[in-house]
């Protein structure tokens, strides 16, 4: 009886594992060639008796054992008989060797990326395995599909598996967001670099304060669009980066512009994808600045991204950099503007690496070791004597600020720059003290001369591994110059100009620096306010980054190139805080010059009392005077940190006077009231 009661259970044991319909098929293998082809294995799936789904019955994972030689070249997807992709791993594992009995589930405890060749175990693949758990029938055609990107190693699928069973793989649980929601549809579940393919894009918003639900109709954007993988050193990371064009209905080959989240229209845009930067914040933060200083910068808005049915995370939907009205806005250059005031602009141009396509540039008239890159015109549409008239340019600069009379206002730099971008320019560097700043991604630009013609630093573009989150070159530091990067990191190319260290000696342009950083400090960019900014972002961020951490788990992981490594969204958070305002209290501290030499009477000439409310200004503030009769026949002159007047206000009789903000930019403004020639007072209001 014992015996048959074992029989029995082992039946029953049996019969069980029978009812859970698992089943396992295997492919066979073959070479793998190093051509940039796909490989394609095929596994034919016979038998099942029921669709696949993610709650009953579906695939439950993919097993590949792969020899190579170097890994990181593979990308590996699996394709279910209805046509749909998902991409198991691509390019990860680095030189290593060998993918050896590698199961891919959503079970798995760690992303395939997270991982190391030789691998083995069992992980969550680079995409949604759930994905293919669609109520398709699983009976069918199953393909492998494994390409080598790179010549060198060509290697061999020894053998592939799919298991199907009662415990399938589940799709990630994204159903809401209180952040927009962008749908992108391809037909590449690998994107290319270049050139734009192909794809859909819909996107759902209802405004702000509002839950927008994926099953909610597309009320914001549905159209065609064509898109890529963007970024240089950023595509290293599993998390891409894409650019987007807006296109036509009908052509669907033709850009068309339209408006996305508020922005104004256009068809070239970004999604951006923090990775390394676990705040999400570093490049928002500088461009919220800069717009404050008064410059343009980048707009955008945190979105979370399905791609291909499987949610990717949180991204920022921006504005691409661009001539236009509502983005850099200079002059367009023609093809046929090729001489007098036409050809002087207008440009943007960049000091940066040299990659992918960015294959047109010119070297520094000092070095080697610094080039300048042609973004508007591109490269390839730029005409040669445009080239040649914006090299000039820049040359004659150069040449001037390494001259002897490099201060001299009219033979010196200052003919050829605009100095409070250049000031504006370095004081965000500085914060930031950005790894890569002033040496990669300093974007310039440059109006024809009847409009003004000189050489502006900006839009202030690439924060990501700013603000204390670099772990070499002393990035890392609250103290000491970024500028001064070529000592401290020597060897490194490109290199940063001369040019920040050469203005240092210049005490007009030292006074001007130190007098916008007190404008900023005293207004947008104090203690308090750079607190208030994060956690208001943070805010708005509450509920996206934790099912950005559930898909990207790296909090508390090291991701190249972290200086700090934050166990929680929170400390990252604190982190990036508390480095910021330390950065800012030594700058405080170090910026040269002084601010009231500015061309203004020193504030100790008042001869009569005068309060301000509020200061700083909102909207409008009052000046009450401390005299019994009021004036006799006063004059009110306002000033920027440059010396030039903002406000004027003549025949002024009594002790009040209220002055309205209307276009004043925020920052740091000198007054004085003057009668018959004398300064009655003078003083400082800062505008929020």
């Amino acid at each position: 009886m014992k015996n048959l009661s074992l029989r029995a259970s082992g039946l029953f044991l049996f019969l069980s594992s029978s009812f859970s319909f698992a089943q396992t098929f295997t492919g066979t293998g073959g070479t793998i060639s190093d051509n940039g082809l796909n490989n394609i294995f095929s596994l034919n799936v016979t038998g099942l008796s029921q669709n696949i789904d993610t709650v009953g019955f579906g695939l439950e994972s993919v097993m590949i054992s792969i020899n190579h030689n170097n890994v990181g070249d593979l990308d590996v997807s699996v394709f279910s008989p209805d046509g749909n992709q998902v991409v198991l791993t691509s390019r990860n594992g680095g030189t290593g060797n060998n993918y050896t009995n590698t199961y891919f589930a959503s079970s798995g405890a760690n992303p395939v990326y997270m991982g190391t060749a030789p691998f083995s175990n069992t992980y969550r693949p680079q995409a949604d395995l759930g994905w293919l758990n669609n109520k398709q029938s699983g009976n069918g055609t199953w393909k492998l599909v494994i390409k080598d990107i790179s010549a060198g190693f060509a290697g061999t699928l020894v053998t592939w598996r799919l298991t199907f069973g009662s415990n399938p793989s589940k799709k990630f649980p994204f159903f809401a967001s209180n952040l927009p929601i962008v749908v992108i549809n391809s037909v590449y579940q690998i994107l290319p670099d270049t050139p734009k393919v192909q794809g859909t894009m819909g996107i759902i918003y209802k405004g702000t304060g509002q839950t927008n639900y994926i099953s909610d109709p597309f009320n914001h954007y549905n159209g065609n669009i064509g898109i890529e993988v963007r970024g240089s050193t950023s595509q290293q990371y599993p998390k891409k980066a894409f650019s987007f064009e807006t296109r036509c209905k009908i052509n669907t080959l033709l850009d068309t512009n339209v408006s996305l989240l508020g922005m104004p229209k256009e068809h070239d845009w970004i999604l951006y994808a923090p990775y390394p930067d676990k705040t999400f914040l570093r490049n928002k933060m500088t461009y919220y600045w800069s717009t404050r200083m008064g410059h343009y910068a980048t707009r955008g808005n945190f979105c979370e991204v399905i791609y291909n049915g499987a949610y990717i995370g949180v991204y920022e939907l921006q504005e691409q950099i661009k001539r236009d009205s509502n983005r850099v806005n200079i002059s367009k250059l023609l093809p046929n503007d090729l001489s007098g005031d036409s050809v002087t602009g207008g440009y943007i141009i960049k000091v940066d690496k040299v990659t992918g396509s960015s294959s047109n540039f010119w070297l520094s008239s000092l070095t080697t070791k610094v080039r300048f890159l042609y973004d508007y015109p591109e490269d390839l549409d730029i005409m040669p004597q445009q080239q040649n008239y914006i090299q000039a340019y820049v040359d004659s600069f150069e040449l001037a600020l390494n001259g002897s009379n490099f201060m001299d206002p009219n033979l010196g730099w200052r003919r050829y720059g605009d100095a409070s971008t250049f000031c504006d320019f370095m004081i965000l560097q500085e914060l930031g003290r950005t790894v890569d700043g002033y040496r990669s991604s300093a974007f310039m630009r440059k109006e024809k001369i009847t409009k003004g013609g000189k050489l502006k630093m900006g839009p202030m573009w690439d924060f990501n591994l700013s603000y204390g989150n670099a772990n070499y070159c002393s990035a890392y530091d609250t103290t000491g110059w970024q500028y001064n990067f070529n000592n401290i990191c020597n060897g490194y190319n490109p290199e940063v100009p001369f040019w920040w260290k050469k203005l240092t000696l210049d005490s007009t342009f030292n006074n001007q620096l130190r007098c916008r950083w007190e404008s900023f400090r005293s207004t947008f960019m104090r203690d308090d306010s750079i607190d208030a900014w994060i956690d208001a972002q943070a805010v708005i961020l509450a509920q996206s980054q934790v099912r950005n951490y559930q898909k990207w788990p790296i909090l508390g992981v090291y991701v190249n190139w972290n200086q700090y490594v934050g166990p929680t969204y929170q400390a990252e958070i604190n982190y990036l805080k508390t480095w910021t305002k330390q950065r800012a209290h030594w700058l405080d501290k170090n910026f040269p010059g002084k601010c009231s030499t500015v061309g203004m009477e020193e504030l100790s000439a008042n001869r009569i009392g005068v309060q301000v409310i509020p200061n700083p200004m909102n909207s409008s503030s009052t000046f009450y005077l401390d005299t019994d009769k009021g004036l006799n026949d006063a004059t009110f002159r306002m000033y920027d940190v440059t010396g030039r007047e903002v406000k004027h206000v003549e025949h002024i009789h009594s002790d009040e006077l209220t002055i309205q903000r209307e276009e004043l930019p925020a920052g740091l403004y000198f007054y004085r009231f003057e009668e018959k020639g004398a300064v009655l007072a003078s003083g400082k209001l800062a505008v929020q």
